[in-house]
């Protein structure tokens, strides 16, 4: 059973992801465009990103006014409540730009730097994720399990590329030796989806160079919570180098073959 903070932490990402998913969802204007690009101009933000982050940080600090922001869109504040929110408003933009639905929002708490609550929603899926640490991950009311392991030529695993040219050209080269040795490569251009369809057992693993903070948090912890194994290089844990999440059968050999293959770096 969850303590009365990490309940309280739970109702209230669940209320602002299920907020800022309808405001994406149905508030999202047919001439949509790009408001600026962060990496390369490949690395969008749209009007959208903007309000939705407004929306959750507005919710949140309204109910909770000590509380620090991370968020992808510029929220960023300490607090001094040992709380912090962790916040993508919209992880997967470029396919929320050209309508695609794979698109979701992602938001974590940390307690004193631990993540003890992630929720992903993904509206057009009609599907929202948690996870509260020790307590297990959920679809709904439906508890969730990483699939049991298969050999890992026969692991359906996802992955995503940077908006970098110089980065993105060596993940090619890195996909186009791994997938000999996989079932198949999936990539549907969400993080916190992919972690969370590995906690539902739809993937056997995921792995991705290049992820911020924000993009992995509640993911992680949602994946974590179902069984499978999260980290990043051998022995450290996710990061911007490297995150790899699988069923425990699939992270290991996984991991060892990304960092034979160099997926960290250039």
């Amino acid at each position: 059973m969850t303590d009365p903070l990490t309940s309280e932490l739970l109702t209230l990402a669940l209320e602002a992801a299920r907020r800022a998913g309808t405001l994406l969802r149905d508030g999202r204007p047919d001439d949509l465009a790009v408001a600026r690009t962060k990496s390369s101009p490949i690395d969008v933000v749209t009007e959208m990103d903007i309000a939705a982050e407004k929306l959750i940080t507005g919710y949140l600090t309204e109910h909770r006014p000590d509380d620090g922001f991370l968020g992808e869109e510029g929220a960023s504040s300490t607090g001094t409540s040992g709380v912090r929110w962790v916040i993508d408003p919209l992880d997967g933009t470029v396919n929320y730009l050209y309508g695609l639905p794979t698109w979701a929002v992602s938001i974590a708490a940390e307690l004193d730097g631990e993540t003890v609550v992630g929720v992903v929603a993904a509206p057009m899926r009609g599907e929202t994720f948690r996870a509260v640490l020790g307590d297990g991950a959920y679809l709904g009311e439906r508890r969730l399990r990483c699939r049991p392991a298969p050999p890992l030529d026969q692991a359906l695993v996802s992955t995503g590329f940077n908006y970098v040219h110089t980065v993105r050209s060596h993940q090619a080269q890195v996909a186009e030796r791994l997938i000999p040795r996989l079932r198949d490569i999936r990539r549907s251009g969400s993080a916190a989806i992919d972690l969370c369809d590995v906690a539902a057992g739809r993937l056997d693993g995921y792995y991705e160079r290049g992820l911020s903070p924000w993009d992995l948090a509640a993911g992680d912890l949602i994946a974590r919570e179902a069984g499978a194994r999260t980290g990043g290089r051998p022995g450290e844990p996710p990061s911007g180098d490297l995150t790899v999440a699988a069923g425990p059968g699939v992270f290991e050999p996984l991991q060892t073959l990304l960092e034979d293959l160099g997926a960290w770096h250039d």
